[in-house]
């Protein structure tokens, strides 16, 4: 039996209504905020393609107008599921702009957990979007970490979360960070959001983000931007992070 949905969800973004569209409807300009390795074929019609974790999700592009919208449909599973995203792009007068965000379709007998992790992850992606656009505008992601931990309790996340950044409490936005793991040089940093199992920090670098998601698991991500990286040492190093935080 299937499930219609819906989330929606807007932002203000300082950046120009272009910005936002590269950010959007390009893979290199999702790869740089979302998930996984993307590509979109422009225009009407085209194919998207985003592959985590070993595994390919389609969709057709149903709308692409550069610069004010950009929507897709998956593909419909056999048993009737799809996701579809509508993106609306409104420049606002003396700069920036509005980026609202339609998330619908048809889930699966799991709906009820799928949409309460959509209901809240939507949002922190776009704040992830945000916080990539207004302190790394022009560069792209050359490396995506996506690391998967156990299934845990949020209060035992929190403080995993909290000693990793080097803070004596949960993490909140605003606070300064020194980000230390085993096998990497501690990496100063800001809490640039903090909310329902999802911590953003950025550093001169790069964009992290720590979260306790979908089925309680936890996640570790990472977008880089500038300089050279040791990619196989920062993927070991949190791989180590998370087996020994969670034991």
């Amino acid at each position: 039996m299937t499930h219609e949905f819906e989330v929606r969800e807007s932002i203000e973004i300082e950046a120009a209504p272009e910005q936002v569209w590269e950010a959007i409807a390009t893979g290199p300009g999702v790869d740089s905020w979302f998930m996984g390795r993307n590509e979109i074929e422009p225009g009407e019609g085209g194919r998207t393609r985003m592959t985590l974790a070993g595994m390919t999700e389609e969709a057709t592009v149903t709308a692409y107008e550069p610069g004010r919208r950009f929507a897709y449909r998956s593909d419909e599973s056999p048993e009737g599921t799809f996701m579809a995203m509508e993106y609306l792009i409104e420049g606002r007068e003396g700069g920036g702009t509005v980026l609202r965000m339609v998330h619908s379709g048809f889930l699966g007998d799991d709906w009820e957990a799928e949409y309460e992790a959509m209901s809240i992850g939507d949002l922190m992606y776009l704040r992830k979007l945000a916080v990539y656009l207004k302190y790394f505008p022009g560069r792209t992601s050359t490396f995506n970490l996506f690391a998967v931990g156990p299934r845990v309790p949020a209060a035992r996340a929190w403080s995993a979360f909290g000693d990793a950044l080097g803070l004596p409490g949960e993490p909140a936005a605003g606070a300064a960070v020194r980000l230390s793991v085993e096998g990497l040089p501690a990496t100063g940093g800001v809490v640039e959001w903090a909310d329902r199992g999802f911590v953003g920090v950025r550093t001169d670098g790069g964009l992290y983000m720590l979260l306790h998601g979908h089925l309680d698991t936890v996640v570790v991500e990472y977008h880089h931007y500038a300089g050279d990286l040791d990619t196989g040492r920062l993927e070991t190093a949190w791989g180590a992070w998370l087996e020994r935080a969670f034991a």
